[in-house]
Order: C-alpha cells, then structure tokens, then sequence
C-alpha cells in the first residue's frame, strides 16, 4: 500500500527516490491498471454541469477485484435479453412516432459512425423520422467535412449545423486550454445543451444519443436504464457558473456576454420538465459495438475513414472531424496518463476485437504520441506560442503520475 499523507488541504503519496508527491485533480493515489483491458483507474467519469472553477474530477472509474467498471458492463451484455431490449425501444418510439411526417426525434452528431449508425436505423428500420443536429467542429478536417456532407447527402437526412461565435469560440477554448488543460470543455458544453435548446425550439421531445457512456467507465449501476441523468445537461443558466474555469462574470469584461454564452448553457430542469424532453442512449437497446458501427455508416452514409493514420492511435475512424480533437486526448494524456491509444485499445480488447497483449503493445508505441500535424494551426487558433503551449500543458503534470528522466518527461506507470 502507498503511503498516503494529507498536507494543508492537498494530498500527497510518498516515494522513496522523490519523496511526497502531489496527487492532483482528486484521483487516486496509488495506480492500477484493469487486468482484462489496459485503462487504469485514474480515467474520469462523465462530470455533471458544474460550478467548480478548475473542474476537479473526484470520480473515477470503479475497480472491483482488479476489474475496471467498464470491462463488467461489456461483459454483461452477453446476459442482455436484446430481443426484449427492442421491444422496449419499439415501445418507446410508439410513444413518440409521428404521423405526419414531422420530426418525431433528435440526433445529435456530426456525421462521425456512431451518429450516422443512430440516424440511418431509427430512419429506415424502425420508421422514425429524425432531425439531426450538429455543433460545429472547432475547425474542420477535410475528411470530417466529407462524411458530415455525406450524411446528409448520402444519408438522407435533415440537418441544422451551428457554428458558434467565431471570436467567442476562440477566446473560450485558449481559457480553457490555459485555466484547465481542457481545450475541449466549451465544444463539450455546447454540443451538449444545443441539443436540448434545439429540442425545446423545434417541439421535438425524444433525443438519442449512442452508447451508453457505462461502456466507457460511468458510475456503477448507470447502465441499468437508458435514460440520461438529467443532472448531466441541466442547470441554472443565469446562476453561479463557469465556462472555460472563468465566472461568467470574468467572461463579460473579456466581452463575451450571458447571451453570447447563451448556447453553451444548459436548460433549466423546470424547462426539460415542462416539455417533457427525454433523451435515451440507443445503446441501451440494440447492442453496440463500435467497429460494427463503422462498417455500418460505410455501407449506408458513405462515411470514409482517414487516409492516413490518426496521432496518438492505431485507427483511422474515431473522432477525425475536427483539428483539435487530437489536442483532446493528448491534453487528457497529460493530466491522466491515458491517451488515446488506452481509450481506443480498451474498447477493441472488450468487444474482443484485440487481445490484452495486442492492446498493451498497441499503448506502448502510440500512447501520447504528440498530434504534430495540425500544431502550428491549433496555436494560432488559441493565440500562443508553441513554447507557451508546452509550459501551460507540463505545469498541469499530477507528479504522482509523472517524473522527469534527463530532459523527458515519463510516466512513472505503464501499462504491462
């Protein structure tokens, strides 16, 4: 056991070589690694809609006899009745199907295989007929923009496209990138509450995501039901918040008002309420497997994978719509010790696409390989320096996690 010491109000475990180390962001002292696929428990769950500054993450994925939360639930899905599953769903969309041809669900998405998978089988199996709605990428790829026009063309599909607030956009992903190592955090916001102020605009009442987020380590027993805690997109609006790690307050003498922050915001719970807006994971119903999901888009939406390799990975069709989704991962890298090889390889090891030793290997070449290739882009995107950039990312380094070896920074733990 490491020792583990409180020291004015932070938290520290002690190394013999280096002495206290702090442990930050509230994760777990000491290190472990699942024995079935290769995430460790320092990966954090979903977090609700929150007033903390700095966006601390005290829950991590369960462990349970040396198990990760979301090996159990895959694994479980062998014991799922998915005939009856269906039936659930098929009586969920009886409840909300329209006769006349107006939109009777919502799909959030951007085209990528999940969304186009959800889409394309509420379409043409069970009838429904979507609207989908995107929040636009940071800044496209062009293999993002062809598979988002594919859906729609291809497809068949109604779609809005928001673009945010360019200059909005910008100065709220470099706070974020600066105050929280999450450049991320604005895209994630408004690509979770636009949905819900799409629904309410349009009178649309039933909204689906894909998997269900268990699949990836959510709390346990959250994948016992297909609807969406409403705890994770409402709030107060006009109350105490943050975007970005800074108080609405601080972001309107940087000139970005309530109402330009206005689609970043969620829906009060009283306003999700009174319309009676539900939003389920499909996920719950028909059984996901991701690879499936992308022969799937490939054969009905034209969806097509990257050319080339993606930075930080093995695969070519995971989340390639937006330049900044390498930064995503690598920055998650930095301040969990899991890139994104560990997410991609954990999921191909659950669904038995990848042994446990393809996985670890896997990790062991791309984990946390730096995303080079839009670099130059992304800093002047966010307004710095390529030495700022690095200077902000290593001052967010947790030392439980890392060490420095000559001029390198190392994980002090690796998957093996």
């Amino acid at each position: 056991m490491t020792n583990v010491i409180e020291k004015d109000g932070k938290t520290f475990v002690e190394d013999k070589v280096d002495g206290l180390l702090e442990v930050k962001y509230g994760l777990p002292p000491e290190v472990h690694f699942c024995s079935k696929c290769v995430i460790s428990n320092q990966r954090a769950t979903p977090s609700e809609v929150t007033k903390d500054k700095k966006e601390s993450r005290k829950n991590t994925v369960p462990f349970k006899d040396g198990v990760c939360e979301a090996c159990r639930v895959v694994e479980s899905k062998s014991k799922i009745d998915w005939e009856d599953r269906e039936k659930q769903l098929l009586d969920l969309l009886d409840r909300y199907r329209s006769n006349d041809g107006s939109y009777d669900c919502l799909i959030p998405g951007s085209g990528g295989k999940d969304s186009a998978f959800q889409a394309h089988i509420l379409k043409t199996k069970y009838g429904m007929n979507p609207l989908t709605v995107t929040w636009a990428p940071h800044l496209y790829t062009d293999i993002g923009w062809k598979n988002f026009t594919n859906w729609c063309h291809v497809g068949g599909f109604d779609n809005y496209l928001f673009t945010p607030d360019g200059q909005v956009h910008k100065k709220l992903t470099s706070l974020a990138y600066r105050n929280m190592l999450h450049p991320f955090q604005p895209f994630i916001y408004g690509q979770r509450h636009y949905a819900m102020h799409m629904a309410k605009r349009m009178g649309i009442n039933l909204i689906f995501y894909g998997e269900h987020p268990s699949e990836y380590g959510a709390n346990s027993g959250e994948d016992q039901q297909s609807l969406f805690d409403p705890k994770y997109y409402t709030g107060d609006p006009t109350g105490d918040i943050y975007v970005s790690g800074t108080h609405v307050d601080e972001l309107k003498e940087l000139g970005i008002s309530r109402e330009k922050l206005a689609p970043y915001l969620p829906l009060t719970m009283d306003e999700i309420k009174s319309q009676d807006i539900q939003v389920h994971f499909l996920g719950h119903f028909l059984k996901w497997v991701p690879q499936e999901m992308y022969y799937y888009a490939v054969e009905h939406t034209g969806f097509k994978p990257s050319p080339i390799r993606t930075e930080g990975t093995y695969s070519k069709y995971n989340s390639i719509d937006d330049k900044l989704d390498g930064f995503h991962y690598w920055t998650g890298f930095i301040k969990f010790g899991i890139g994104r090889c560990t997410h991609e390889a954990g999921q191909e090891i659950r669904h038995g696409h990848l042994t446990r030793d393809e996985g670890v290997n896997l990790v062991h070449q791309f984990d946390g390989e730096f995303p080079k290739r839009y670099f130059k882009e992304i800093c002047e995107y966010m307004d710095m320096s390529e030495e700022e950039f690095h200077e902000i990312a290593d001052s967010f380094r947790s030392p439980h996690l890392w060490k420095m070896a000559g001029n390198s920074w190392v994980l002090r733990h690796k998957v093996s």
